[in-house]
């Protein structure tokens, strides 16, 4: 039996050769002994595999050396286990001499960290003081001496250069007056002092002098007597001590005069305490009906139904027409400044 071509083009991938494939099997398996096409055998044992491919890839990967005990992170161990033969292999002349550490060069250099450099940092250490007062050997001052420059390249040498030959007419130039004014240097103040050396050096004597009792006294700190605070004393006691002569002494009559305190204006009422008492009468007098009438509260209509009143602020017609009189008009003026 042919397999009919789709509309939408040609087979597409293997789709086309797996549909083929069962429909040649189904024909070659008509009247099989079994009864079960061999066609459906096939594809049901095609099914199971691919279901058991799929489980075997859905499941993560193992980790390599996951269930190792000996692999701790933090120590020096490799990763992966060495084999037997790495183990006990002899390494060679070549290997064995790239091994050995770098030779340390400053054993005499008063290095007392980091005898190999393994990308740390180097610590800077003292000189001995010998080296300052070493004279250099002639091989030193012979490699100290700067590259002199050749003959060809100074004269191929640009005038950009800082250093050029000088001209003979600019050596043989003349400066005018206002030149050599300019290329006077300034003169200093004639009350300018040079600085002083800093430290100021001792001299030996100066060190080893003793100073004489007179000097003693002298350096010692001034002593002050403190008299803004006073010792304690029983509180009748003045503050400042008077002497016997003050507290004798007569007051004339100026002083006794100036020590009389102010008197109030005769007209003077002393403020009224917050909470007075309420006399007898006040207690038992009765209220006259206008007095209760007046005593009574506004009644006012209850927010809840006000609010919803359209006509809650509206002014009515009679207090439209109304006229205010003089005493109104006089109180509405505003305040005047």
């Amino acid at each position: 039996m042919a397999a009919a071509k789709p509309q939408g083009g040609g087979w597409t991938g293997g789709g086309g050769l797996f549909l083929l494939l069962a429909c040649t099997l189904t024909q070659q398996s008509k009247g099989s002994p079994t009864g079960v096409p061999l066609s459906t055998r096939w594809l049901n044992s095609f099914k199971l595999q691919s279901c058991c491919r799929i489980q075997e890839l859905a499941e993560p990967k193992k980790p390599a050396h996951a269930n190792d005990p000996r692999l701790v992170w933090g120590n020096q161990e490799t990763i992966r286990t060495l084999s037997r033969g790495a183990v006990r292999a002899l390494p060679s002349p070549r290997t064995v001499a790239l091994a050995k550490p770098k030779q340390d060069f400053g054993k005499h250099q008063c290095r007392s960290l980091f005898l190999y450099s393994c990308g740390q940092e180097s610590t800077i250490w003292e000189h001995p003081p010998l080296v300052n007062f070493g004279f250099p050997s002639d091989r030193l001052l012979r490699l100290s001496e700067p590259k002199k420059y050749q003959a060809a390249y100074l004269q191929q040498r640009p005038c950009q250069s800082p250093e050029w030959p000088v001209s003979p007419a600019a050596l043989t130039y003349k400066a005018s007056p206002r030149i050599l004014e300019l290329a006077r240097p300034k003169v200093l103040h004639p009350e300018f002092l040079l600085a002083r050396e800093v430290p100021t050096q001792v001299t030996n004597a100066v060190a080893s002098a003793r100073a004489s009792s007179r000097l003693q006294h002298l350096a010692e700190p001034r002593v002050r007597e403190v008299t803004c605070c006073y010792e304690h004393s029983f509180p009748e006691s003045v503050i400042c001590p008077v002497s016997k002569l003050a507290q004798k002494a007569i007051a004339s009559p100026r002083t006794l005069e100036l020590a009389r305190a102010k008197r109030l204006h005769p007209d003077y009422v002393p403020l009224r305490d917050a909470e007075w008492p309420v006399t007898k009468a006040a207690k038992h007098a009765v209220a006259t009906p206008r007095l209760v009438e007046l005593a009574q509260p506004c009644k006012r209509p209850p927010m809840g139904s006000v609010q919803f009143n359209p006509d809650a602020f509206t002014v009515n017609e009679t207090a439209k027409k109304a006229t205010c009189s003089a005493r109104i008009l006089d109180l509405a003026r505003p305040i005047k400044h």
